[in-house]
């Protein structure tokens, strides 16, 4: 445990949030916003105006320079945010196949993947190289809703810095990477909580879901925490995308496609509204971060008790929300998905 660091992670965070804010601001400000990207309402949206996708250009940018001043070490998951960053914003503006951003995503985690080999057996390394290829895609998954990827950003790299900084292996460099992403995310969410006037964008998204996984990997690989902490910071996005996905790979539908079928957006639907649903996560994301980082040096076998018990509330809390869905569309006349 290294408390000395603790001013540097508030000075790298405020100094993230300061910056992305005055670009988010400038940005809108000046129009220019509305020029890069924006997104237009369809029958499967959640929102009703025209909005600037812009965040990442807010996020990105300042998490790249952070991370090149404070943890150069880790310039290899900044180069790649900034690439899935710089495809995914043509992927906003125009509109790219699937197959050339599966391409991409694969080509940024195969990249770090191998350039930081963790040193355990070939098939636990492929294992975690598909999980950061999922995470990546998921977090893309889950930007369908004011104020919670930004959300979701600022809980999990805050657990990230804090668990970087109190591990028996601590690391300077993911605290301050990791506090960076948390400032920017932050700052986003000023623009982003509901009624949101700046949304992510998949230039956004795309690189934090990426961040997520890539620090997670480089965190487990040097030993700064163990395999199930990552997964149990981002559990709220990984059980809703996951359990949502797999639902549409039973019923045989295109998963690439957009839809309203996420936890999150039937809350929305139900008539939770943005704001309730986005600070109903808030505290969801909050108890599974505070978890982590409090079993983070208790003895393995209570970690992993302590992670399956968190997996049944996610589970009875999952059960709750369909519940309710169905109670909402009988009381429509309209036929629930399951």
């Amino acid at each position: 445990m290294n408390l000395a660091n603790w001013p540097a992670t508030l000075w790298v965070s405020g100094a993230s949030f300061a910056a992305c804010a005055l670009m988010l601001f400038v940005l809108l400000k000046t129009g220019i916003a509305w020029r890069l990207a924006t997104d237009v309402p369809n029958d499967r949206s959640l929102h009703t105006l025209p909005t600037p996708r812009v965040g990442g250009w807010g996020i990105v940018p300042v998490v790249v320079v952070a991370i090149a001043i404070t943890a150069p070490k880790l310039w290899l998951a900044a180069v790649g945010a900034c690439f899935l960053a710089a495809v995914s914003q043509v992927d906003d503006r125009r509109g790219l196949p699937a197959r050339v951003r599966f391409a991409a995503h694969l080509a940024a985690v195969a990249v770090l993947v191998w350039a930081h080999p963790a040193h355990v057996p070939l098939w636990l390394l492929v294992g975690m190289s598909f999980l950061l290829l999922w995470l990546v895609n998921l977090y893309n998954f889950m930007d369908g809703a004011d104020g919670l990827a930004g959300g979701m950003a600022v809980f999990g790299f805050a657990g990230y810095a804090i668990a970087a900084m109190i591990s028996v292996h601590a690391s300077r460099e993911l605290m301050l990477a990791s506090a960076a992403v948390a400032g920017a995310a932050a700052a986003f969410l000023l623009f982003n909580f509901p009624p949101a006037k700046v949304f992510m964008g998949d230039a956004g998204s795309i690189p934090l879901g990426f961040l997520a996984g890539a620090l997670g990997y480089l965190g487990w690989s040097d030993q700064v925490w163990p395999i199930w902490f990552p997964a149990l910071v981002f559990s709220p996005f990984i059980g809703d995308a996951s359990v949502t996905l797999l639902r549409r790979l039973l019923r045989g539908e295109k998963i690439w496609q957009a839809h309203r079928e996420h936890y999150y957006q039937r809350m929305v639907r139900c008539g939770l509204g943005h704001a309730k649903t986005a600070r109903i996560w808030y505290l969801v994301m909050a108890a599974g971060t505070i978890l982590a980082v409090i079993i983070l040096r208790w003895p393995p076998v209570v970690q992993w008790c302590s992670v399956g018990a968190w997996v049944i509330v996610l589970v009875l809390i999952g059960i709750g929300i369909d519940s309710r869905w169905r109670q909402f569309n009988l009381a429509h006349c309209e036929q629930p998905e399951v």
